[in-house]
């Protein structure tokens, strides 16, 4: 956690109590803070969206607890049972999850804390739209930098890519399974950065939308949104050619050393690709260094590297040509252009040529 995030939603929940108490006038505008709060979170993301959402769940929670706690008091069953109506008329909305929530707590807010009826439930309601207007006001002036946490998340894979493949090239030369079973259990750990990857981008898209500091970085991450599903496919096969060498050691299938001078190989470029990820605009190495290095490799994949092998061989052949498509669409090319780099091969009943 850093601390931009933590500064950005103290600043926010400041200048939120105090718009609502001294431009709006109210009296105690506590949800205007927490909305605010809310609206912002810990980490990246659409929070436009949250706003809003905040705004309804805030809305649809004071009105059933305005509504009922005037008629039926306050009380144990009293809580219990507005906290019931007021979730189920949220997720009847068809909302999310945060909708639900926050008019589950409003309510309680309500049932609890606040006399009911009236004006006060329209303040909640203003509270609330002034807490997620300062908070986008916030992003907009006190940014994150929409590249910085993506880049530094996609070259993190990347890197862990090219281990595991330098693992899988020394298990496979010394025909040991100790280092694809380290490189295994390292690719499988990959998963949970991608999705982070994918939080980042999209709130870095965001941020590059609303702050007018970063307009300009909207193509740079147009370029990394494009790469990432090219990445998480690339750790996929990364994962199925790890599997599959693994069987190749253990069944003690005979290996060409020419495919495992390709693991190698691939496992040097993937270095080349996380400096890409890291570089800023203008620096090398850049996408056309990254795709140049990505194509010496495929050159080298020619099915005479795997006649007269067994399956597990051919499969290992095969997910590095499909990996290589996956990199260099993250070195920015058209799959059709990816395809197109590998030397051509006959059929084979393990894999499909086009990939």
């Amino acid at each position: 956690m850093s601390a931009l995030p933590i500064l950005q939603c103290a600043l926010a929940a400041s200048l939120a109590w105090w718009v609502a108490t001294a431009l709006v006038g109210h009296q105690a505008p506590f949800f205007a803070p927490i909305a605010a709060i809310v609206s912002l979170g810990l980490s990246l993301g659409a929070r436009m969206r949250r706003s809003v959402e905040l705004v309804v769940g805030v809305t649809i929670g004071v009105g059933v607890g305005d509504l009922l706690i005037g008629v039926i008091g306050r009380g144990t069953w009293q809580i219990g049972l507005v906290i019931v109506l007021a979730m189920s008329a949220a997720v009847l909305l068809n909302s999310g999850a945060l909708v639900a929530m926050q008019a589950g707590t409003s309510a309680v807010l309500v049932a609890t804390l606040v006399p009911p009826g009236g004006i006060p439930g329209l303040e909640r309601m203003v509270d609330a739209l002034v807490g997620g207007a300062v908070g986008i006001l916030v992003v907009a002036l006190v940014p994150t930098h929409p590249v910085g946490r993506a880049r530094l998340d996609a070259a993190g894979i990347l890197r862990s890519a090219s281990e595991v493949l330098a693992l899988v090239a020394d298990g496979l030369m010394a025909q040991n399974e100790k280092p694809i079973v380290e490189a295994l259990a390292k690719a499988r750990t990959t998963q949970k950065n991608i999705e982070t990857l994918r939080d980042h981008v999209v709130g870095g898209r965001e941020i590059a939308r609303i702050s007018p500091f970063y307009w300009r970085t909207r193509r740079r991450l147009e370029r990394l949104t494009a790469a990432v599903d090219p990445i998480d496919n690339a750790m996929r096969n990364i994962r199925v050619l790890t599997r599959r060498s693994l069987t190749l050691v253990r069944d003690d299938e005979i290996l060409d050393q020419r495919l495992v001078d390709e693991v190698e190989k691939l496992s040097h470029a993937l270095q080349v690709l996380e400096r890409m990820a890291l570089a800023d605009p203008g620096q090398q190495p850049d996408q056309a260094e990254a795709a140049r290095v990505l194509r010496s490799v495929a050159a080298g994949l020619k099915p005479s590297i795997v006649e007269n092998a067994g399956l597990s061989a051919t499969v290992v052949f095969a997910q590095l040509r499909s990996l290589l498509v996956d990199l260099l669409q993250v070195a920015g090319l058209k799959r059709i252009s990816a395809i197109a780099t590998l030397p051509p091969t006959v059929e084979h009943p393990a894999y499909r040529p086009d990939l």
